[in-house]
């Protein structure tokens, strides 16, 4: 059976029109677009929709998101990222999550990022203390059943986590860095062998909606030669290698603490850098930087709400945009945004930027901002063959919006409605690889009702879990506060704060 769908406003997001609706007609057979035209013949074997008063576009690409922040939706604020983290991932206390627990987490996970109208999440799976093939795939079960499209980590550290940010160890008492230096951490070579494991996992699925992807956590988080072996790896087979970079002023200063020359330059010196390299955030970079990932083909992926919650800085968007490099749009996890809505990225993404520079003519355009949130993010996870745009040939994750609710009252550019005032409740069916999956609010893959109480069965658990690692990683927070304050307000090259606090005295840093 095909779906046809007529007579609809069609933003395809491919040249020459982009994000310039059009009157079109859309066939999707066997989870792919066979058709797209003016005046399409049914077939006998076509599910007819009516595209009147609808805007089709397509699915939203969350490029760069953490499902572990599942259960701690809601819970923490006013922490820039190296306080925050210590609560979030915290380095005492944490036992290995259950592979029922985590199916549970994930199918909750992928349940709102669908119902927001995201089909693809690129899941940066971050473990602790660490992942093992069981736990993967729960995540790979969770994400086949309810239907969504997914790049998968193995999210790796295996560096002692108080060894990579700069003076924060010689701040802590001697028994604490004993125990955290004391726990095992994997070699460059244990996680390429588990890697060649997990994509042997994913692909035992037969389902290409599902890819394993590299992740080392970060340039100071990992061994050069696990830098290097996951970027060659990536390489080989095609894959996405997931990277953060440059999120804090923090991590600004680690570089030329730690390396002696910026992260990107590390990375580049180390054979770590390719166009299969996402780097998520990459704020705090110069001109230099910038100029270097584009040579490399590197993409980014910007998370303006988890940026402005944590408050690490606004990312150079017109920048990267004159260098060519590659932009993606991530809500970063629940716990840094608190929310997968990535339609609210696009939004803020469109005007964040528009504080940033007095000239409007380097302001985000909406068709920029939308094909950062599809187009963009999709080429980021290495999947801008299939997904992204609406073309002939490629999979059909789409999205229908019914035109006649407020939102679009009245009728304007649909485009600038979408981003300036769309809120996700004209979302009327979300497609993903040709299935519906979502229709008028609801989830038709599975229990949409089942989903939410399985996982809320384990709250009094995780309540008391969260409580009690609470407590026992309270003994890192001076340190990391004086660490987060000396470097903030360390003399730099740039700055990516609207104000400069290099100009003002350090003020403590609490615990809310």
């Amino acid at each position: 059976m095909s779906l046809l769908i007529r007579d609809a406003d069609v933003i395809t997001l491919a040249d020459p029109t982009s994000s310039t609706p059009e009157r079109l007609d859309l066939r999707i057979s066997d989870g792919v677009i066979t058709d797209l035209g003016t005046t399409l013949v049914p077939r006998d074997d076509d599910e007819i929709i009516d595209g009147r008063d609808r805007l089709v576009t397509p699915g939203f690409v969350n490029a760069h998101t953490h499902s572990w922040e599942v259960p701690f939706k809601g819970r923490y604020d006013n922490m820039p990222l190296e306080l925050w983290m210590l609560y979030s991932y915290p380095l005492l206390g944490s036992g290995p999550c259950s592979p029922d627990f985590i199916r549970a987490r994930s199918q909750l996970f992928a349940l709102e990022n669908l119902k927001s109208g995201v089909t693809t999440v690129v899941d940066d799976v971050l473990e602790t203390p660490t992942q093992d093939l069981a736990q993967l795939a729960a995540v790979i079960d969770a994400y086949d059943r309810i239907g969504i499209r997914a790049n998968v980590s193995g999210h790796v550290i295996n560096l002692p986590f108080i060894d990579t940010i700069p003076y924060v160890a010689d701040r802590l008492p001697g028994e604490v860095t004993d125990q955290i230096r004391a726990s095992s951490l994997v070699t460059a070579a244990e996680y390429l062998d588990y890697s060649r494991q997990a994509m042997e996992l994913v692909q035992s699925t037969g389902q290409d909606r599902l890819r394993y992807m590299l992740a080392p956590s970060a340039p100071q988080r990992c061994s050069a030669d696990l830098l290097a072996g996951a970027t060659e790896m990536a390489m080989r087979h095609n894959l996405e290698c997931h990277v953060h970079l440059l999120e804090t002023k923090t991590q600004l200063v680690t570089g030329t603490e730690f390396y002696g020359r910026s992260l990107p330059q590390y990375l580049s010196d180390i054979g770590a850098l390719s166009p299969h390299t996402t780097f998520a955030h990459g704020i705090w970079v110069d001109d230099a930087d910038i100029e270097l990932m584009a040579t490399h083909g590197v993409s980014v992926s910007h998370n303006p709400l988890s940026n402005l919650k944590l408050g690490s800085g606004v990312l150079p968007w017109r920048r990267y945009q004159e260098a060519g490099v590659n932009l993606g749009l991530g809500t970063d996890g629940w716990s840094s945004s608190d929310t997968p809505r990535l339609l609210e990225v696009i939004k803020m993404a469109s005007l964040l930027h528009k504080v940033a520079d007095p000239d409007p003519t380097a302001w985000p355009t909406v068709t920029e901002t939308l094909r950062a949130g599809t187009v963009g993010g999709a080429a980021s996870a290495r999947l801008a063959d299939r997904i992204g745009t609406l073309e002939v040939g490629k999979r059909a994750d789409v999205l229908m919006w019914d035109l006649k609710t407020l939102n679009f009252t009245p009728r304007q550019r649909l485009d600038h409605q979408l981003v300036y005032s769309e809120n996700g409740s004209s979302l009327e069916r979300v497609i993903v690889d040709g299935v519906i999956v979502v229709e008028h609010g609801r989830l038709l893959t599975m229990d949409e009702q089942q989903i939410v109480d399985e996982f809320n069965a384990y709250l009094p658990e995780i309540h008391a879990w969260q409580d009690r690692t609470d407590q026992l990683n309270q003994v890192f927070h001076p340190a990391f506060a004086a660490s987060y304050a000396a470097c903030s307000h360390a003399p730099s090259r740039i700055n990516r704060w609207i104000d400069d606090p290099a100009h003002r005295t350090p003020a403590p840093v609490a615990l809310r």
